[in-house]
């Protein structure tokens, strides 16, 4: 499993920081461009220089899989 990752309420998250609201930004878009290629989508929040990020597969009942176990060593190889 990726990096600094954790189990919460049966979803892959991580918190990441970044110095500014556009760095945080930027961030996002390079995820979803990875979410696209992979055809796999997070759910995600934004607070100024936090993007949080939850991972699971809606279409196997909300599990996580090992389709949310590539995305997230992608999403850290962007990070």
């Amino acid at each position: 499993m990726a990096g600094e990752w954790s189990r919460v309420d049966g979803a892959l998250e991580r918190t990441f920081e970044f110095a500014d609201f556009a760095e945080a930004f930027a961030f996002m878009t390079r995820v979803a461009m990875l979410a696209e290629r992979h055809d796999h989508h997070p759910d995600w929040s934004n607070s100024w220089n936090r993007v949080t990020i939850r991972l699971t597969t809606h279409s196997a009942g909300g599990t996580v899989t090992d389709k949310d176990e590539a995305l997230a060593r992608a999403i850290d190889g962007v990070a």
